[in-house]
């Protein structure tokens, strides 16, 4: 019975050092201001990393997403490119607007739907999936935090859990690529 108390101490302990809580409330008033659904409406490049627990880069890609917002759909046409390891070439996201400040999703390689919720300059965004990693596959939860930099710039920071433990992270920077250039000298769009 002695072993079984050690065992229980351990994973709340594991648990513990392993998760990241991050305070969206704290980005209420923070600017610019972070809307999916203006931000994702165009073209965006992406370019990003997964890390193990250790710290070592396992995953590199780049991300082409075609972005419409129409009637209150958002549709997101993603097309991955590995520069290192390989997983999913292509997803296609559909979000809606649910309530004031949140979202709902779905994909086609999503366990149920994804849950969304805006914060000022950051955005949250969970959801489940079967991961495949080599022959085996893996249900896991995504835990995806984004920041606007400014309104082309954003940078988004995922926590992929199992059994609570977080086990991988990813880094993701995302570019506008459909912005009006300003004439520095007139001011005026090009």
């Amino acid at each position: 019975m002695r072993w079984l108390l050690f065992v229980v101490i351990g994973a709340a302990a594991l648990s513990s050092c392993s998760s990241v809580a991050v305070d969206g409330e704290r980005y209420m008033g923070v600017e610019p201001e972070f809307r999916i659904e203006r931000f994702f409406d165009g073209d965006v490049r992406a370019w990003g990393i997964v890390q193990d627990r250790s710290g070592n880069v396992i995953q590199r890609f780049q991300v082409e997403i075609l972005g419409q917002f129409e009637g209150g759909l958002l549709t997101l046409d993603e097309t991955f490119t590995y520069g290192m390891g390989d997983g999913t070439e292509h997803r296609v996201w559909t979000i809606q607007p649910e309530g004031t400040r949140g979202y709902v999703g779905e994909a086609g390689d999503i366990l149920g739907r994804a849950e969304g919720e805006s914060y000022g300059n950051a955005f949250r965004w969970t959801y489940q999936m079967d991961l495949p990693v080599g022959d085996n596959s893996y249900m896991v939860r995504f835990d995806d935090w984004i920041w606007a930099f400014d309104d082309s710039t954003v940078i988004n920071r995922s926590y992929i859990r199992k059994f609570g433990l977080t086990f991988a992270e990813v880094t993701i920077f995302m570019q506008r690529q459909n912005t009006l250039a300003v004439d520095q000298t007139t001011g005026l769009e090009e």
